[in-house]
Order: structure tokens, then sequence, then C-alpha cells
């Protein structure tokens, strides 16, 4: 038996298009009448394949080894095929979940298939420590994810109880998850900041509006100033929404943006960080998570709290400044 725990980047999607990704050698007819004798279940039920998929749901697929193997296309798993191989910053791990601090320049997951990512480092450290093998039935796989120059702590089910309660906590936003960015210019108070995001996706970015308007989602970013850093601030910032770009781009929408930011910075600013520390992205780091009370198996992280160190480059920035 297999499973497929849906992530966020599957959501959306029919149950018989995935299906046909999974077992891409397999006919639609022999899909559909596995639906029908429940060989194949979604969540548990029956299911006949024009269910559109949200993130957390289950499919259950009874197929022998053997059958999954020929109709995914797949050879035996020798153990000879090695997925890449990094030097991956370990906050905390367990038998069900990875904690691990995420260096800019490094996706989370991949944007297309010839991508490397954090995920792929992840199954490369699992497979070399025995702990996964590519024939699983269950695949580890983040479970939030960063932009590609944001750095900090990202979440990852090694298990599929793990992968299912940590996906569960931060879809709920129960866990609390703090951010800590240079931007420019004196801040001085605590705010909490609402607004409207629009999204370009032609071009990547979004706007802040102030008043909603159709295709806009509501936004609130709370911040408060932990440091001083010359004529720049230093911010913890919590998320309150968790929107794409939201921390960037709010923040330069108030006039302070974060450094390092080239997509919604100032190049004046950027360019001189570049040039003084050799800073080559966004200086936005995820930098502490706090869990909630968890369920089994995951009860004794309950309450936890784990922060992730500054890459190199920010506390150097940090450490010359004086902050």
């Amino acid at each position: 038996m297999k499973q497929i725990l849906i992530q966020d980047n599957d959501a959306g999607q029919r149950l018989d298009k995935l299906l046909g990704r999974y077992l891409k050698e397999a006919p639609k007819s022999f899909l559909y009448r596995m639906l029908r004798k429940k060989n194949i279940t979604l969540n548990g039920k029956k299911a006949d394949g024009s269910e559109r998929l949200s993130p957390g749901d289950e499919i259950r697929v009874f197929f022998s080894d053997e059958t999954w193997d020929k109709f995914a296309g797949k050879q035996e798993d020798t153990g000879k095929t090695e997925f890449p191989r990094a030097d991956l910053d370990i906050i905390y791990e367990d038998e069900h979940v990875l904690l691990v601090n995420k260096p800019p320049g490094m996706l989370s997951q991949k944007a297309k298939a010839s991508d490397i990512s954090l995920n792929e480092y992840v199954l490369g450290y699992l497979q070399r420590r025995g702990q996964w093998k590519e024939s699983d039935p269950f695949r580890p796989s983040v479970c939030n994810r960063l932009d590609r120059n944001t750095s900090g702590i990202v979440v990852c089910g090694k298990s599929l109880p793990g992968l299912r309660v940590m996906s569960q906590v931060l879809r709920d936003r129960s866990i609390h998850k703090y951010y800590r960015c240079l931007v420019k210019g004196t801040l001085q108070e605590e705010q909490y900041l609402e607004g409207y995001l629009w999204k370009d996706p032609a071009a990547n970015r979004v706007r802040i509006l102030e008043k909603e308007q159709d295709g806009a989602q509501y936004i609130a970013t709370e911040y408060r100033p932990v440091g001083q850093v010359r004529e720049d601030t230093l911010l913890e910032v919590c998320l309150i929404t968790g929107r794409s770009h939201q921390i960037r781009a709010h923040l330069a929408s108030i006039g302070h943006p974060v450094v390092g930011d080239t997509k919604y910075g100032d190049p004046k600013i950027n360019a001189r960080y570049r040039k003084e520390y050799g800073l080559k992205s966004q200086f936005l780091h995820s930098f502490r998570l706090e869990l909630p009370e968890l369920p089994a198996p995951l009860e004794a992280l309950s309450g936890r709290v784990f922060e992730a160190e500054f890459p190199p480059v920010m506390r150097r920035i940090l450490d010359k400044k004086g902050t």
C-alpha cells in the first residue's frame, strides 16, 4: 500500500490528474476501475477521480510494490541512485520531524523538474543515514516554504504522522513564526499593519492596497524594533496572515524596505550593503518557531521553541554595526 499526502503544490488539481502523474504508465481506464473498486481511496473513502484536492488530503493506493513500480515506470531501488548532498544545518531531529536552517539562495521546493531544492537535499541526507530509500511508500517532504533568498527555519516531515501534524499546525496558524529583518531607516515603535495584497502572477510581484478590491487578499503584519544599526533598524516580524512576499512588500509600502531586497527594495542601499559586506540577498531570516500543543506522536514537542542562527553575512553586518 502506498500513501500520498497532498501538499500545497498539489492542491487544487483533480485526483485523476494527480494519479496519472504518479502512475504515468497506467491506462486511465485502469485507474478509474481501481477507484470504483476502492483499490484507490481518498481520505479513506471511495472517489471517482473528479475531486479537487486540498492540502492534507490523503490518497491510499492498495497495489503491490510490483504493480506500483510497473505503472510508475520505476526501476527497483538498488540503493545506487543517490540524492544530492549538502551540509545541512540541522536545528532539531527526531524520528518524525526535521528542522533545518535553510541558507539564502536555496529553493525550499522545486519550481521545475530540473531544480535541486532543500527537499532533495533532505532526501539525500536521510538516504545516506539509512532512514529512507526511494522504494519506501512514504516520501519525506518539507512542510513550509521560504522564498529562495530568505533564510531560516524550514520544517520537514520524516514520517507520515510527522508531516500530517506539522502541515496542519502550519495551515491553521497555531504555530508561531517570527522573522528578523534589517530595514531601511529608523523605526522606534511596535506596529500592527493591515492592508490588501494583490498579486501579479506574470511579473511575480505583489502590490499593497489600502482598500479591498477584487482579487486582493487581506493581510496583517506585526513588527517590533529589536536593534538600531546605524540609520537602519533590525525588526522582529510576526506574520498574522501568510501571503506571498508579504513581509517584503508590506514594509516597503510604508517606506522601510528590507535591505538587500532587489524586488521591492531601495537600489542605493542595496548597492551599499553589497559593496561593504557582500550581501547578495534580502536580509530576511525566519528566526524563531514556537510550537503549540501537539497531538501524538509529536506531543513531546508541545510548547518547544527553536531558533536559527543568522547566516554569516548577516551576522557580519550586525557584528560590525554593533548590534
